[in-house]
Order: structure tokens, then C-alpha cells, then sequence
């Protein structure tokens, strides 16, 4: 067996694709996480065969997923919904720690078509006007968590800024992509990429921002001067292309090296992502067996109760005898 090769000091290794990779600029006070989606992206999107501009939308909250959730140090899940009046009207992704990812959309046909048809395919006017929510689950033992914020015509990456400002009131930057890479021989797969930054300073008065409350009642000040540490970082991070969050070839190591290498900056082991629903014929039966005979009833089908899940397309048949005296 062949020794597996280390990276040579001054040098480092690659992650991949379908890894989120921690990231630490220490001159800057910013941490942040970087990843680049491949294979198990493309896996969760194919499933579907949901038409391109919704394929789009839901890569993208599948990155969202996969960055945040990712950060999480406990067992649990971190599930981002959105729920909209567009032709899109619900996107849902989560992330069971630590890296299980699966996802799901729903959507309007006719009104995407119309959408379309129009020239109307960016996120916010597929979204329209809704929220986004943000939850973090530890468990039937313990209260869930949730954060939400409006959905008003922006895109998702200003819905995670704004988030951040008003719920967390951490200094936040965010960028997310997608998009379809066409191989040799014309196949076409998904990829897509993301970054998130976030200023943490020692003194936490230094996070204070022009748009954040700074505590004890106080109003937003729109005077307030932005820290030049963040103030730098937040316009390094402006600068990531959509192509260097997509292309396999830069890779999330040589992305953070362009961006930080004039304060150098200390990347971590990656946290791996997998296609990996987390449904199973048994949690379906507990499901069914709390249902009533006759609510049962209503979805027998030809003498079977068939159950799909709306993740990963799995089809569960139940033969309806098996729940007799259930009740």
C-alpha cells in the first residue's frame, strides 16, 4: 500500500469538491467557510429534473445550507425554507450534522413558464415576496431555534446579510453561485459555490456598524465608521467571481489564498457533504401507524398506501392490513 502523500511545508492539500473548508484571516478578525459543490449537488438536482431556473434557485439554498449548517459544533440539523408568493413558492434544504444534505422545491409550472417566457429568471422575481426562514434542530428533547427574515424582491445572498444584521448582529458577507458545467461528449452537471465572512474581533465594539443596533436600546447609526479590518475583507470578498465559486480547477484553498494571501490566511480541515436522506421505511410506518383507520383509508391505492419522499424521490408501499388495531 502506497503512503499517502502529505503537503510539502509552505504548501497545501486541496479539499475538493462537495467539502466545506474553514477559513481564519487572523490580521483581518475574520473567519468564514468557502466551499465548491460538485457531484452530490448534481446528484440531489438530477433526482428532481426540476427545470433550469429552479435547479438554480435550490443550488443555491443548498449552499446556503451547506455553509451555515456546517458551523453547527453539536448533533442536530439546520434546515433553511423559503416560503413565497412566486412562481417558485417553496424552496427547502437541510443539513444533518455532520454533512448529510438533501433538498427539495416546489413550484408553479405555469406560472414559471410565464416567468420565463417574460425574461423574469432572477431569484428575487421567481421568489417574490415571502420570508426565509432559518432553523436549527437539536432534537425532540430540546426547543427548536428559528430565525426569520423578509423576502422582498432581493436575492438570497442579500436575504443572508440581512439576516445576520438583524438577527445574529454579527458583520456578515456572503456570496453564493450556480450553474451548469457541459462536459466532454455535451453531458451537462450542476455545480455551485459559496463563501460566507463574518467579523470577529476580540472587542466586540469593534463589530459595531453602521447597520447594527448597538445594544441596550440603541437605534442603528448610519454615521457609525466601519471597522478597516472588515471594511477590507467585505471588499476582497466583493471580488469573488461567479466562475472561481464554480470552476473545479481553482479549488476553495487557491480562492481563499487570492483573496487573503497579503495577510495570510489559515484554512482547516474540510467537512465532507453527502447526498444522504435521512427518510426510511421505518420512520414512515411510526408516521402512518399514528393515523387514524380512516385517514389511512384515504390513501389507500389500488390495496396499497404509497408514500414518496419529496427529498429523494423514494416510493415506500404499505399494505394497509398491517396497521389493523392500530388505533
Amino acid at each position: 500500500m502506497n503512503a499517502v502523500e502529505q503537503p510539502e511545508l509552505g504548501e497545501y492539500g486541496h479539499a475538493g469538491d462537495d467539502h466545506v473548508v474553514p477559513f481564519q484571516v487572523g490580521d483581518l478578525d475574520t473567519r468564514g467557510r468557502v466551499v465548491q459543490m460538485g457531484p452530490e449537488l448534481d446528484a440531489i438536482l438530477s433526482r428532481h429534473a426540476y427545470p433550469q431556473p429552479v435547479s438554480r434557485l435550490l443550488a443555491e439554498v443548498v449552499v446556503l445550507v451547506a455553509l451555515l449548517g456546517t458551523s453547527l459544533k453539536f448533533n442536530g440539523k439546520f434546515i433553511v425554507q423559503t416560503k413565497t408568493d412566486g412562481p417558485v413558492d417553496m424552496l427547502v434544504a437541510d443539513l444533518t450534522v455532520p454533512g448529510s444534505l438533501r433538498a427539495y422545491a416546489r413550484f408553479d409550472e405555469t406560472r414559471l413558464d410565464v416567468a420565463v417566457a417574460a425574461g423574469e429568471t432572477k431569484p428575487e422575481q421567481l421568489l417574490g415576496n415571502g420570508v426565509l426562514a432559518l432553523t436549527i434542530d437539536q432534537g425532540p428533547q430540546t426547543q427548536r431555534y428559528q430565525g426569520i427574515v423578509a423576502l422582498d424582491g432581493a436575492s438570497l445572498e442579500d436575504v443572508a446579510r440581512t439576516y445576520f444584521r438583524q438577527s445574529e448582529q454579527i458583520p456578515t458577507d456572503i456570496r453564493l453561485a450556480a450553474g451548469q458545467q457541459v462536459l466532454p461528449g455535451g453531458n451537462e452537471i450542476w455545480r455551485a459555490g459559496g463563501i460566507v465572512a463574518q467579523f470577529l474581533p476580540d472587542a466586540p465594539e469593534r463589530m459595531r456598524m453602521g447597520d447594527l443596533p448597538g445594544g441596550d436600546g440603541d437605534e442603528i447609526d448610519p454615521e457609525a465608521a466601519i471597522d478597516d479590518a472588515w471594511q477590507e475583507a467585505r471588499l476582497l470578498v466583493g471580488t469573488v467571481e461567479d466562475l472561481e465559486l464554480l470552476d473545479p480547477t481553482v479549488g476553495s484553498e487557491r480562492l481563499l489564498n487570492r483573496l487573503f494571501h497579503e495577510h495570510g490566511v489559515r484554512v482547516y480541515e474540510g467537512v465532507e457533504l453527502k447526498d444522504d436522506c435521512s427518510c426510511s421505511r421505518k420512520k414512515i410506518e411510526t408516521v402512518l401507524t399514528s393515523l387514524s383507520d380512516d385517514e389511512r383509508a384515504e390513501s389507500v391505492e389500488e390495496g396499497q398506501i404509497k408514500v414518496r419522499c419529496e427529498f429523494c424521490s423514494t416510493e415506500y408501499a404499505f399494505d394497509p392490513t398491517q396497521f389493523a388495531g392500530a388505533d
